[in-house]
């Protein structure tokens, strides 16, 4: 229990001298945030995904499948926007070797992106998501998730990755100590689940309480902080600024 808690404070507080500086808070956020947009996507964009491109897979399998409530469209356009914004993603992170300024153009994007579909929704009455709303929110948020996924890859922070949880939660039953495992990092991938666990709660009331366009401002709201704190680290020249080995 020691070794959780300590680990988790040092993922929220990262010590002096740390390999990856202030990027796991950071990228805990963005965890949040993938949280509250799979709400938006699956629970307000017909049962799509543009985050977990596992579940839209499985989704167009389904929907080719003729299973009800589902949209083989829906699933292609969500994925063709995820490789785009994967592909922007991966350019900008092979162009720059400073691990801060990567995150700053990815969470800057995103937050433009962001701000167009809360914009988006507000204006055209998001609460009946209709054919060109739905398809314009997929794409606006399937390039932000692919954009974000690409660029997390890059600066690899082990156990944060901001979107996929499968293999956090397997590494927190396989290293444990009943498995016979070097337990390493307990708390930063308990940290990881929570967060994308909070993300979501907080998505699904929202959208069942306020509407869409609330909930993708609460998007924005995570977003924003997000990008002025990276922001104000992309300046720094420190070890953690350079690409992991």
């Amino acid at each position: 229990m020691r070794e959780l808690v300590t680990d988790a404070v040092r993922t929220l507080v990262p010590p002096r001298g740390d390999r990856h500086g202030p990027l796991p808070p950071l990228l805990l956020a963005l965890t949040v945030v993938t949280g509250v947009v799979d709400a938006v996507s699956y629970l307000a964009l017909g049962h799509v995904f543009v985050a977990n491109m596992t579940g839209n897979v499985v989704f167009l399998g389904f929907a080719l499948a003729g299973a009800e409530g589902l949209s083989a469209l829906a699933s292609v356009v969500a994925m063709t926007a995820f490789l785009a914004g994967a592909l922007a993603g991966g350019r900008v992170a092979a162009r720059f070797a400073h691990r801060g300024r990567v995150l700053v153009f990815a969470v800057a994007a995103q937050t433009v992106l962001a701000a167009t579909a809360t914009l988006a929704a507000a204006l055209c009455d998001g609460d009946r998501v209709g054919g060109p709303l739905r398809y314009t929110l997929i794409v606006l948020l399937g390039l932000a998730m692919g954009l974000q996924n690409a660029v997390v890859r890059r600066l690899g922070v082990p156990d944060l990755t901001t979107t996929v949880l499968t293999l956090t939660l397997t590494g927190l039953a396989a290293d444990s100590t009943p498995a016979g495992g070097p337990a390493s990092r307990p708390g930063r991938r308990i940290l990881s689940v929570l967060a994308m666990f909070l993300g979501a709660l907080a998505g699904a009331l929202l959208l069942r309480h306020t509407g869409l366009a609330p909930t993708l401002g609460l998007i924005l709201l995570l977003l924003a902080p997000t990008c002025v704190a990276a922001l104000r680290l992309a300046s720094s020249d420190a070890a953690w600024t350079r690409p992991p080995d």
